[in-house]
């Protein structure tokens, strides 16, 4: 599978932005998909994940309230909906396949990753 993220780009603390990522093949329910970030100098890390039919989701604690993963799988597209942006939610952001059976929050348990958008929020 390959991916492309977009829709990354420079924010005021408060704003909100709308990451999209689109699967080069019908992603449809094989898939579950995440999304993660990495700050530079620091370790790529869990966002949130959507199972193959969308029917549950999983945000990290530091997104929960202010982060909506979804996804549109008729137009294989999944979607990061980002309110009330931080700072600290400064990093490359990245979209990644996994065709296991279940949802991880691991980096390595995701196939495919595209390669990235940058998201920059200032204060």
């Amino acid at each position: 599978v390959q991916l492309q993220a977009s829709g990354g780009g420079l924010v005021q603390a408060g704003g909100s932005l709308r990451l999209s990522c689109a699967a080069s093949v019908r992603t449809s329910s094989g898939y579950h998909m995440g999304w993660f970030r990495q700050a530079p100098g620091k370790e790529r890390e869990f966002v949130a994940a959507i199972t193959g039919t969308g029917s549950s989701t999983y945000h990290e604690d530091s997104v929960k309230g202010r982060f909506t993963i979804s996804r549109d799988n008729a137009k294989n597209m999944v979607y990061l909906q980002m309110n009330i942006l931080k700072p600290e939610d400064t990093a490359l952001y990245y979209c990644a396949a996994s065709s296991k059976a279940w949802v991880e929050k691991r980096a390595s348990w995701y196939d495919s990753w595209g390669q990235g958008t940058q998201v920059t929020v200032s204060s």
